[in-house]
């Protein structure tokens, strides 16, 4: 089974309370490090960049700048993500079972935004619950393939993934006892 899990097929904002929604569940039984994204509560904006928060810590990092009411440009600012990234990076080293980062999407295309975070959580051989925004979609492949499955956002078979993937690093931990 691949480590690295991209949840697809259901609206960007369904995709997040999910996660959320994961991320509070699993958090009594496992190390979970990354951030899910939050919307900015603004009324007549373009663009639906909002936060990210962190699930270790529940800080928030704003990946926007507010342009106003009417504003036609897309406001997406990549200085809090910058800083998400340093502290996923901080968590991945301190450890954890399990990297949830919100989306590989506008910012990650361009090799910025939580590109650390997947690189770290990638090379650390980490279980990483992502979504891809349908737009970059190829960009995602060239990153990431062949590392990566998909998964509906069916809490059922993300839980299926999780427990797959966790059993199987379980036994590779015993096995190099």
């Amino acid at each position: 089974m691949k480590r690295v899990a991209v949840v697809q097929g259901s609206p960007s904002s369904v995709v997040q309370s999910l996660f959320r929604e994961l991320a509070e569940r699993w958090q009594s039984d496992i190390r979970i490090a990354g951030v899910v994204e939050e919307p900015h509560g603004l009324a007549d904006r373009k663009c639906n960049a909002g936060y990210l928060r962190s699930i270790a810590s529940g800080t928030l990092y704003p990946i926007f700048q507010d342009l106003g009411p009417g504003a036609e440009a897309c406001h997406l600012q990549g200085t809090g993500a910058i800083s998400a990234t340093e502290a996923i990076e901080q968590d991945i080293a301190a450890g954890c079972d399990l990297v949830m980062l919100s989306k590989f999407g506008k910012l990650e295309a361009s090799r910025e935004g939580l590109c650390g975070a997947f690189a770290a959580a990638i090379d650390a051989g980490l279980p990483v619950l992502t979504s891809v925004s349908p737009a970059f979609e190829r960009a995602w492949e060239i990153f990431a393939a062949p590392l990566f499955h998909v998964l509906p956002a069916d809490p059922n078979e993300i839980e299926a993934w999780r427990r797959a993937i966790l059993n199987s690093t379980a036994v590779g931990r015993s096995l190099q006892a």
